[in-house]
């Protein structure tokens, strides 16, 4: 005979105190983009397609046709931001977990993680190495916003002798980001992981500046 398992509900909390310097996402100008032939050994993931991010596809082409020309290094990076931000349109309402940078391009809307997933591939199109970023982001050093507080997702690139942080859905420098964590797109590291039918019923993040 069988018995139908029972459902049942499980909640997280989570609350921490995370120092940060207060200063914006550095900008470095001058960091120098590395041929393909010269990139590093551990940052190689992070040219070649993933889950979400379909470097062998009709962008692959876009990418070279429109970027090629722009100055290497930071300045095509942020080209590649400046046509992603501009390009999507951010709406809740057309959220879609199984949405890939392809989709997003040929839509045309989406949210941070869609904002992430173009601009990363984008930029594993012209062999830049780029990595995707989960986290928290709150409304520090901004204006008030009047939708509520979510996760966040952003990118980070290899330029010069290091990664660094690019958000192409605000498309300027933050303060207070929290990593969770890095990985090729978001099905390395998703806000959540679970193994079997599910449902997420309700999430709520809030975070707030503390001065001392």
């Amino acid at each position: 005979m069988h018995v139908p398992l029972g459902v049942s509900s499980v909640r997280l909390r989570n609350q921490a105190t995370v120092y940060d310097t207060g200063a914006a996402d550095p900008i470095d100008l001058g960091a120098i983009e590395h041929a393909a032939s010269d990139l590093p050994v551990p940052t190689l993931p992070f040219v070649l397609p993933s889950r979400y991010c379909e470097v062998d596809s009709e962008l692959l082409q876009f990418a070279w046709a429109n970027f090629t020309n722009v100055a290497p290094g930071w300045s095509r990076v942020q080209a590649i931001c400046n046509f992603v931000h501009q390009h999507l349109r951010f709406d809740y309402q057309n959220a879609r977990a199984t949405r890939t940078a392809l989709e997003g391009f040929r839509e045309g809307t989406g949210v941070c993680r869609d904002f992430a997933h173009l601009a990363i591939t984008l930029c594993r199109c012209m062999n830049i190495p780029a990595r995707y970023v989960t986290g928290y982001l709150g409304d520090i050093g901004i204006a008030p916003v009047p939708y509520p507080m979510d996760f966040s997702a952003w990118f980070e690139v290899y330029l010069g002798d290091r990664w660094h942080t690019f958000d192409a859905c605000h498309n300027k420098p933050r303060i207070g980001r929290v990593v969770m964590a890095r990985g090729r797109d978001a099905a390395d590291v998703p806000i959540t992981m679970v193994f079997g039918a599910n449902t997420l019923q309700r999430f709520e993040v809030t975070t707030k500046e503390v001065l001392q």
